[in-house]
């Protein structure tokens, strides 16, 4: 299997989203859960996402599991390899997006790394070098109470420039308005001041296709999904992507079994989408104080689900107000509250699948990522989209047997999204 673009995910909703992203605009694309195991067989495609957990981890972890990730892709034809960062830019003064996108370019050959989060299809955008997340600044949108990585500069130039070794630079909207000539030469510009890193203005579609267009032509990139738009109308621009649309169809065959969905997101979305599902079936609301001090909340939640699962789809989440999550954070540590209750929700989530779920919905990046490892999922392929940013995923080589899942990001999918994923997960 030889595949035009990589891809490294530092969180699994991430990949799928960027996965999505890529299949919707000419590439078939599987999403992988770390390194494939050499047994692993992997459909012919287009694109591979390696996904990682990495974006809250030590700086010095993350850069030796995206290297990996990297030498794996190259050895598999990738051309071009993008960092797939949150939309949000989510991360701390100590990384980890610099310290990845350095390494990055430095094990592909160096030069200057172009940088975008935005995605203007789920309201971020970047203007001279500022992100704003539907029409606020970063720092006055709600990541600025995001309970892992709070975000409180708007300014990327500043925030990158914090996290990385070498110098940042800005692509600005007026340059990218120009085309990818002018932003070509910019970049080059950058390069011969020996600036490792350039973050991009865009505001519109139009704008990531000129980023894409340009980040192609290079080895590396880092970005959210707007650039893996980019990347992919370039590609299929160039002639060299086959057709996306039967592994598509492929994804999305009934599995039948029974259905669940499994919330550990604080997000303001995510709270609203449970409160509007909670109007058509039923939810358990678990304790968090309870799961962090060792009481025997998982076993009641299994067993509430166990008497109302069979009736229809059943909700049990672990969300709380922002407020509430302060107070608990403070009483057992940020880092300590946060692990108790992805795994707590991976827990529950497994003893589900065990019970006969096949077909899983889960809301928050970090409650993703434990649910999936606890399953020990070792490949998704990438259905059709159910809200922008959140396909529905097909496992592959999975123990349990064919699943269907959707891995959603705290602050993605409108009101419904539970009804509308459980709707196309037959």
């Amino acid at each position: 299997m030889a595949i035009l673009l990589g891809s490294i995910a530092d969180d699994y909703t991430g990949a799928s989203d960027l996965a999505n992203t890529l299949t919707k605009n000419g590439l078939s694309t599987v999403q992988t859960v770390g390194i494939p195991a050499p047994s692993l067989a992997l459909p012919d495609v287009d694109a591979v996402v390696v996904s990682l957990k990495i974006r809250s981890v030590a700086a010095d972890e993350a850069v030796a599991a995206a290297l990996k990730a990297e030498k794996w892709l190259r050895g598999r034809g990738a051309a071009h390899v993008l960092y797939k960062v949150c939309s949000t830019f989510d991360s701390t003064d100590q990384g980890n997006i610099g310290p990845v996108t350095e390494a990055l370019s430095e094990a592909a050959g160096g030069g200057t790394v172009l940088v975008t989060p935005a995605f203007p299809e789920t309201g971020r955008t970047v203007y001279l070098g500022h992100l704003f997340v539907n029409g606020q600044p970063l720092n006055e949108s709600p990541l600025k109470d995001h309970p892992l990585n709070p975000m409180h500069d708007a300014n990327l130039v500043r925030v990158m420039a914090r996290q990385s070794r070498g110098a940042v630079g800005l692509v600005d909207f007026p340059t990218v308005m120009a085309g990818s000539d002018a932003v070509k030469a910019r970049l080059d510009a950058l390069n011969a001041e020996g600036v490792a890193t350039a973050i991009a203005d865009a505001v519109s579609e139009s704008n990531l296709e000129t980023l894409g267009e340009v980040a192609w032509q290079t080895s590396s990139s880092t970005g959210a999904s707007g650039l893996g738009l980019g990347l992919a109308r370039a590609i299929v621009r160039s002639g060299r992507a086959s057709s996306s649309g039967a592994a598509a169809d492929d994804a999305i065959r009934p599995v039948g079994g029974l259905a669940a969905i499994v919330a550990g997101s604080c997000s303001a979305a995510t709270l609203r989408q449970i409160e509007v599902a909670e109007r058509s079936m039923p939810v358990l609301r678990l304790d968090t104080e309870r799961l962090l001090d060792g009481s025997d909340e998982i076993a009641a939640a299994i067993a509430w689900a166990g008497e109302r699962i069979a009736a229809g789809p059943v909700i049990i989440a672990a969300s709380a107000a922002p407020d509430v999550v302060s107070r608990l954070q403070a009483q057992y540590g940020r880092e300590a509250s946060g692990h108790a209750i992805e795994a707590a929700t991976a827990t529950i989530a497994s003893e589900l699948v065990a019970r006969g779920v096949k077909r899983l919905v889960v809301a928050g990046g970090e409650t993703s990522g434990a649910t999936v490892d606890k399953l020990a999922i070792p490949a998704f392929l990438i259905g059709p989209e159910i809200a922008p940013g959140v396909p529905v995923l097909r496992t592959v080589g999975n123990e349990q047997g064919d699943m269907l899942m959707a891995l959603k990001s705290g602050n993605f999918g409108g009101e419904d999204f539970f009804a509308a994923a459980l709707a196309m997960m037959r």
